[in-house]
């Protein structure tokens, strides 16, 4: 198959690498000097320095390069960056199945990546999400990793994980985009509130609970929605939280760590120098809860630690000090 992966951070990258053994890979960035450190070391050095790139995977700065007879095109840029980048795809006649990887909405409007697609690609209706818990640098190295990836139709949905699982990377179709698209989302906010739980150093009983509570929020909202329940209990739901609110390679928990210890949000997000979706995704689902009626003291707790002030501590306290109710 010759796939065309868009987008050369973390999370392209690895992907790219991953398929390149396996796959006619083109790897495209708007960075042309970028694009050609990494064909001449073979290796991305900003976001992946110890993760060697195979020898057949190939580069390009050119869209058009990129996606001439590709068999299937995956996004993998920021969600912020998604509307900008099929809007440059919409101006070919045709294009083949269509994958997105980012996990947010977009900013300002509220929209999951799947109404984005539908906006600007209305007629191309072979598109689909992949996601679920994966950090880059462990599936650049190879380590095993399995993935969800979710189409309107079934049959697609399971011709591309057949196609797309390669050694150590098992791939499960679904039927549930919206679903898939809000367990990636919703997950970075919770791994920002549970690194600022270990950041204060509450303990493991305290990250068990803030989890568990997690789940139920992302659940809640996520059901309201439009997703399947089952689906969050998935790779995509339970799976993807689990690992970000947990592993230190997670950007969003590295956030909430630093912001316990009294960082300033904009000198943490220059010093990570990655994209951490959870930041921008906290204000969409607080207002997105809040015009819902749905109860998330989490996100809200999330949202005036990061946007009004609010220091960690005291918004843990008022956690632990809401109205006694029933859990389910």
């Amino acid at each position: 198959m010759k796939l065309s992966v868009l987008g050369a951070g973390a999370w392209g990258t690895a992907l790219a690498a991953g398929w390149a053994p396996h796959h006619a890979v083109t790897l495209w960035g708007r960075n042309a000097a970028q694009l050609d450190a990494m064909q001449t070391a073979r290796v991305n050095a900003r976001y992946l320095p110890d993760c060697p790139l195979p020898d057949t995977l190939h580069f390009t700065p050119d869209l058009g390069h990129a996606t001439d007879d590709a068999d299937l095109i995956v996004v993998a840029v920021p969600s912020s960056g998604l509307r900008a980048t099929l809007a440059a795809l919409a101006i070919h006649p045709t294009l083949p199945p269509l994958l997105w990887v980012c996990k947010g909405f977009e900013p300002g409007s509220r929209k999951l990546p799947h109404q984005i697609v539908a906006e600007l690609l209305p007629s191309h209706t072979q598109t689909g999400v992949l996601s679920g818990p994966s950090f880059a640098q462990e599936v650049a190295l190879g380590y095993p990793t399995a993935l969800t990836l979710a189409c309107h139709d079934t049959v697609l949905a399971q011709h591309l994980a057949e196609a797309l699982s390669v050694q150590r990377l098992r791939i499960y179709a679904h039927d549930d985009v919206i679903g898939v698209e809000l367990g990636g989302a919703l997950k970075n906010v919770m791994a920002i509130a549970t690194g600022i739980c270990d950041g204060l150093e509450l303990g493991h009983n305290a990250r068990a609970a803030l989890v568990t509570r997690g789940l139920a929020e992302m659940t809640r909202l996520g059901v309201g929605l439009g997703g399947h329940f089952e689906t969050f209990m998935g790779l995509s739901g339970l799976g993807d939280l689990i690992l970000t609110t947990t592993g230190d390679l997670s950007r969003n928990r590295q956030v909430g760590l630093r912001l316990a210890r009294g960082q300033r949000l904009d000198v943490i997000l220059r010093e990570l120098g990655h994209v951490a979706e959870g930041v921008t995704t906290a204000r969409e689902v607080d207002a997105l809860a809040d015009e819902l009626g749905i109860d998330m003291p989490i996100a809200r707790a999330v949202c005036q630690v990061l946007f009004e002030e609010l220091p960690a501590a005291q918004a843990v306290d008022a956690l632990l000090n809401r109205e006694i109710r029933a859990e389910f």
